[in-house]
């Protein structure tokens, strides 16, 4: 037997065996896949956040001690429970402190919790549940430093589960009942979470990680042998293309060859969701956010009665303020509850609000994210194959990306690239050149979401609805296949099994 011979006789045996093994994974990955589509993992989006707040106004209290700023920490006004608090971020996590003394607020309590619940689903009935450390819903990295969370059901009204950070008190995600119906056939399914309870696991990574490299062997050597046994001249003595006479074994043979490539970079994409081996990850230090800021001073800007009464005074209705630096000026950044902002800054005049900060004024300050690296920059009015908006139900859904924005490419080992969102100032998206290749081989082929194939909709969810059936009747017929194989269903073919 000659190399030929023995490469396409193990190309064989891999598909046959591989296939037994993995038919049935692939046809749940297909199924929870449409349904991630239109119900995804649960999430506290911004605009979530920001549509349950109050309003703050500027006479409702009083500020005696205001809390201090310290360096590189950013403190924030908001509600907590209904009522003002501010929320500043420290080394051991966020804090809560009441916004008329400037003491912390202390442990948050189960009753806390409850009202915390209560304010954010009003017209639902609390019921307080557990302190958990993680459970199926909470597994991202973004709720560590908020951990232990109260988890608190909700019933009436609107039912579902909401988490409560133990730090701060902050509701910091929600899960409906529905979705969390849904995503039992949908991403906690498709990633395989039945096996994970951490945050981060190094098993469940190494499950996904050689689940998904045997099912891409799997589908590579379908391909192969499906082209392998067409004939692309001539026919067979049945008049046919294909050698399969039995209905299962045509239209898996079929089906491959029509689907194939969908299969393939699917599963492969897939596969590099999980960057195996760290081959994505930056070496680099990446942008320095707190050089950027500066160091500032206390001013003015430190009491938020006058910067709250000049946005009522200009028409704009906070929900929320955010204390920030630039090349060392301090700035107040202001959201209303439709996740709209205004800038605050002090003049030689006083007060003035800002839609957007100036391209070069972001610049010169940015220039300090990677000191003595070149750097070009461009200003965006549109999105770009990297920097875009997805819909709340994405994976990545929940990551605000504002327009107009700033693009930095700095000359750096790692050729950083830099988006700033100009109605913020702050840094939204930073890419090392291997997460932009990371992002072609994972996003791309796995959700098709460039800007123009989004801005398709309707036509390219059904698009990919529609390759999805074709992935899920080449698993079917593979799962009857994988039956006949192993004994458990016993029909005589009449052709030859792969």
């Amino acid at each position: 037997m000659d190399v030929r011979t023995r490469c396409r006789r193990l190309t064989y045996l891999a598909h046959r065996w591989l296939g037994v093994a993995g038919c049935l994974l692939m046809f749940l990955w297909f199924v929870s896949g449409v349904v991630m589509l239109y119900v995804g993992y649960p999430k506290l989006t911004p605009a979530e956040r920001l549509a349950s707040l109050p309003v703050l106004v500027p006479d409702a209290y009083r500020v005696l001690d205001p809390v201090a700023f310290p360096p590189g920490q950013s403190r924030t006004l908001t509600s907590l429970r209904g009522e003002p608090s501010y929320v500043v971020s420290t080394a051991a996590g966020p804090r809560a402190y009441a916004t008329l003394t400037g003491d912390a607020q202390g442990p948050v309590t189960p009753a806390m919790a409850l009202a915390a619940a209560h304010a954010f689903w009003p017209d639902a009935n609390p019921r307080y549940d557990a302190l958990i450390p993680e459970d199926r819903w909470t597994h991202s990295r973004g709720l560590d430093r908020h951990r232990p969370l109260h988890r608190v059901q909700m019933d009436g009204g609107r039912t579902g589960t909401l988490y409560i950070s133990s730090a701060s008190g902050e509701v910091v995600l929600d899960a409906p009942v529905v979705q969390q119906r849904w995503n039992y056939v949908g991403a906690w399914l498709h990633w395989l979470y039945i096996v994970r309870d951490r945050s981060v696991d190094p098993v469940w990574s190494w499950i996904v990680i050689i689940l998904s490299g045997v099912c891409t062997v799997l589908a590579v050597s379908g391909v192969l042998v499906g082209v392998w046994r067409w004939r692309f001249r001539g026919r067979y003595k049945s008049g046919a293309r294909t050698p399969y006479r039995e209905s299962w074994m045509r239209w898996h043979h079929i089906a491959g060859l029509l689907f194939s490539a969908f299969v393939c970079t699917w599963i492969f994409s897939g596969l590099m969701s999980m960057n195996p081996a760290g081959i994505f990850s930056g070496d680099g230090p990446g942008p320095d956010r707190k050089a950027m800021a500066g160091l500032a001073h206390a001013d003015h800007l430190s009491d938020p009665r006058p910067v709250l009464q000049a946005l009522h005074e200009a028409g704009f209705l906070p929900v929320e303020l955010e204390w920030g630096a630039m090349s060392g000026e301090r700035y107040v950044l202001a959201r209303d509850a439709n996740a709209d902002s205004r800038i605050v800054r002090l003049g030689d005049s006083g007060l003035t609000l800002e839609r957007a900060w100036s391209p070069d004024t972001v610049q010169q300050a940015a220039r300090a994210l990677f000191p003595g690296a070149a750097v070009h920059a461009q200003v965006i009015e549109q999105y770009d194959a990297y920097y875009y908006a997805r819909h709340a139900e994405a994976m990545n859904g929940g990551a605000p990306r504002g327009l107009p924005a700033l693009r930095l490419d700095f000359d750096t080992p790692a050729q950083d690239r830099v988006y700033i969102d100009l109605r913020t100032g702050q840094v939204s998206l930073s890419l090392t050149h291997a997460q932009r290749v990371s992002r072609w081989l994972f996003y791309f082929l796995h959700s098709w979401d460039t800007p123009s194939l989004l801005r398709a909709g309707v036509g390219r969810d059904l698009a990919i609805i529609l390759l999805s059936v074709g992935g899920l009747l080449l698993s079917a017929t593979g799962i009857v296949l994988s039956a006949r194989r192993l004994g458990w269903q016993r029909v005589k073919p009449r052709s030859g099994g792969l």
